[in-house]
């Protein structure tokens, strides 16, 4: 079966048939900005949920777990807030996330235990639960095939900008579209899955599939993303699958891989505009691991360098400091050669500025060789620096030992974050 992905101008996590949403103000953030958001299936969804590893695990997460693993196939809605995490929030906290839940059902007029619920902000504050039923409330009377980019931005925290997208299949049976939305800016690094996201399909099929290809899909994209090394209490990706396009992809083995194709290509989109809009962000970073034994492998050293407060802030400062990403690779874990290992830097072709959409080429005669077999490659100075001052800048480890490989994305570390975060609940 022959399929086509293009993206959708536009589209959002309402993008596939049968999916509506609202946002609302619920009095959590100043100014009368929506800060409670709804969205609603009309049939039931199978769903796959993918949540933080941190064992500091907030009432939703706590929640959304329980339900998922009672009724994978029975959810019909997803409520949101913002600026409120309820996390460490204890027995109340649970109770508060069940409540929100009960609220949002209620209001879309849904069956009991059908609502999955996500919650941002800061931690340790109790949940104003009647306010955010009288949100949902709100929310509810005013739903829309139209209403995903508000709930994006309803559940904007630090961001600058609303993250949502989707694409469109067309195969010969009809089209399913893919649709989704994140929030993220700070407190971004994998392990699992670094931020708030949920994404939707009008494809059917089962959760017992839909689960193990949304691991895949989150290993290569948010879980190859990090801003600052910070896990959170919070984070959440889900993927709601209600059938209404009435394509089962699972029954064609092409068309299952088109498929999971297009779930990542939203889920990659979503995940770079995370990183591009990293908090106090000034320059995107993309980091290639080659030469590994495994892909694992690869992406665990990605993920040391995307981490390392030295290298970001190296990248910040326009800074060659090639020795601080070869020390970054070393402390990954990872069994590595130092005698194999070679480094290269490039500009990005299509560098357009600090927190830009992520995306981007670059060609190969771009590079420049910062280290060989672990030692100095004796790269130009000017030109090598040129090159880091550059907002758009790739790397490229070669560990020399298999054929693996693995993309990370992040950022650089600038004074704008520290101040962001130095004051963040005052």
């Amino acid at each position: 079966m022959t399929a086509t992905i293009a993206p959708l101008e536009g589209g959002s996590v309402t993008s596939p048939l049968g999916f509506t949403a609202a946002a609302a103000h619920a009095g959590l953030k100043a100014g009368g900005v929506s800060d409670v958001a709804l969205l609603v299936s009309a049939t039931s969804c199978a769903t796959a949920g993918l949540f933080t590893r941190n064992a500091v695990r907030a009432a939703p997460v706590l929640y959304d777990s329980d339900l998922l693993s009672e009724r994978p196939g029975r959810i019909r809605a997803v409520a949101m807030n913002a600026r409120v995490a309820n996390a460490c929030t204890g027995a109340e906290g649970l109770a508060a996330a069940r409540a929100m839940a009960q609220a949002a059902e209620q209001a879309a007029g849904l069956p009991p235990r059908t609502a999955l619920v996500l919650s941002t902000g800061v931690i340790g504050v109790p949940l104003p639960v009647d306010q955010i039923a009288a949100g949902l409330r709100a929310a509810a009377a005013r739903l829309s095939a139209d209403g995903g980019p508000d709930v994006a931005r309803a559940i904007m925290t630090t961001d600058t900008r609303p993250k949502h997208c989707a694409v469109r299949i067309d195969t010969p049976a009809g089209a399913i579209l893919v649709g989704g939305i994140a929030k993220g800016a700070g407190m971004i690094h994998p392990d699992l899955a670094t931020l708030l996201g949920v994404l939707t399909t009008d494809a059917a099929g089962e959760a017992a599939i839909l689960a193990p290809m949304l691991r895949r899909v989150a290993d290569r994209t948010f879980n190859a993303i990090s801003v600052d090394g910070d896990t959170s209490t919070n984070d959440t990706v889900l993927l709601l699958a209600n059938g209404a396009a009435g394509i089962d992809p699972s029954h064609d083995g092409a068309l299952a891989q088109v498929f999971e194709d297009a779930v990542q290509q939203v889920a990659r989109t979503l995940a770079l505009a995370i990183v591009a809009d990293g908090e106090g962000a000034t320059k995107f970073v993309e980091i290639h691991v080659t030469g590994a034994p495994t892909e694992t492998a690869a992406r665990e050293v990605g993920r040391a360098i995307a981490r390392s407060a030295l290298v970001k802030t190296a990248v910040y400062g326009a800074d060659p400091n090639w020795g601080r990403i070869l020390a970054a690779a070393g402390a990954a874990g990872v069994g590595i050669n130092p005698d194999k290992l070679s480094l290269a830097a490039a500009a990005d072709g299509e560098a357009g500025g600090g927190r830009e959409e992520a995306g981007g080429g670059g060609s190969e005669s771009e590079w420049i060789t910062l280290a060989q077999g672990g030692a100095t490659a004796h790269a130009d100075p000017a030109r090598a620096r040129a090159t880091f001052q550059q907002k758009r800048l790739r790397l490229h480890l070669d560990l020399g030992l298999g054929r693996a490989e693995a993309v990370v994305w992040t950022c650089d570390l600038s004074p704008e974050y520290v101040r962001i975060n130095a004051d963040y609940t005052s």
